[in-house]
């Protein structure tokens, strides 16, 4: 599974994103609309606008990786 630690100032959310295995990365995004999807349950309005980041950092490391061609065809 993969993780995120917010707290590290070092690394930003796209400079961990960059270090994940294409299955990580795609767990990470899974999980990412897991809690978006709980949090509009909740109304929280400070997790969405963090779930948006982590999003919009995913979907440009995948669509890199694929230009790159270090995703497989399917």
């Amino acid at each position: 599974m993969a993780q995120f630690f917010p707290y590290f100032e070092s690394a930003s959310v796209t400079d961990q994103i960059k270090t994940l295995p294409n299955e990580e990365l795609l767990d990470f995004w899974e999980e990412t609309q897991f809690m978006d999807s709980l949090a509009e349950k909740d109304n929280d309005e400070q997790i969405p606008f963090f779930s948006l980041e982590y999003e919009r950092a995913v979907l440009q490391e995948l669509q890199l990786r694929r230009c790159m061609g270090h995703l497989e065809s399917r």
